[in-house]
């Protein structure tokens, strides 16, 4: 297989999860495809870094939260709230919605870094290991952002609500 051909396997692959990560970091629907446009466009240039990494998804995923972290800097950094999450799920879609609006809303009072550990760890569904490679700190500084992050996502009652619990 051609190198053309495997990076289009992996993109058709992986597009609608690097899609969903983009909006859950904090990316409108449009946004979030540029920013992935971008991220995978980078790793063509340098697929065979991309080919040769231990975890290519977490290869990829590191440049789409450079791509993503860059984006923010150059441009306006509030957050709009999107009416339709991608990979829809099979439910009411005002349920969906309400859910969506929720979970946006709790993830927008983490910060950045929590954010980022959070996708990467119930999203992207990376190791402890993989995450620290990602974003570039070692494991326990992980584990403690997303300790963190949890205790406030815990105490948030828009989830608290979703959860059915007072």
């Amino acid at each position: 297989m051609g190198r053309n051909e495997d990076f289009s396997d992996y993109v058709w692959a992986r597009w609608p999860r690097l899609l969903r990560s983009a909006v859950l970091l904090g990316c409108s629907h449009a946004e979030a495809e540029d920013v992935v446009q971008t991220a995978l466009m980078r790793c063509l240039v340098n697929w065979g870094k991309v080919e040769r990494a231990e975890d290519r998804d977490a290869y990829v995923h590191r440049v789409l939260i450079n791509t993503f972290t860059s984006s923010r800097r150059r441009r306006w950094t509030g957050e709009l709230a999107v009416s339709m999450m991608p990979e829809g799920a099979d439910v009411d879609e005002t349920t969906a919605v309400d859910t969506a609006d929720a979970v946006l809303r709790s993830l927008s009072k983490l910060s950045q870094y929590q954010r980022t550990v959070v996708v990467l760890r119930y999203y992207a569904h990376l190791s402890e290991q993989q995450m620290a490679a990602v974003v570039g700190v070692a494991p326990g500084t992980v584990k403690s952002r997303l300790s963190r992050a949890l205790k406030v996502l815990a105490g948030d009652p828009q989830l608290a609500e979703l959860r059915g619990t007072p």
